[in-house]
């Protein structure tokens, strides 16, 4: 998967933002402050969410869809599917 690196940098920098939330908000920050580093910390993870998703269908999906097997495409298109469901919630 060519964006492994990628993902894994945007989780760490998440994680790290993720902290630096919690510790603002303990310390009572400005709302407003709160809701800017929230944005950049969803961000992060809504474009790690978007490099695996790229990887997948151009690794795992492909493969399944070049299979012989309908069972294994079905599956692979029923996965898609629930993580869009899910994306959209």
């Amino acid at each position: 998967h060519k964006n492994h690196g990628k993902v894994l940098l945007n989780y760490k920098k998440a994680k790290g933002m993720l902290e630096k939330i919690i510790s603002m908000t303990e310390e009572e920050a400005y709302c407003v402050d709160l809701m800017k580093q929230n944005l950049a910390a969803v961000g992060l993870l809504r474009s790690a969410h978007q490099m695996l998703l790229e990887d997948h269908l151009n690794s795992c999906f492909r493969g399944a869809m070049e299979t012989g097997s309908e069972k294994k495409k079905q599956e692979m298109v029923d996965e898609i599917l629930t993580v869009t469901r899910l994306s959209n919630k």
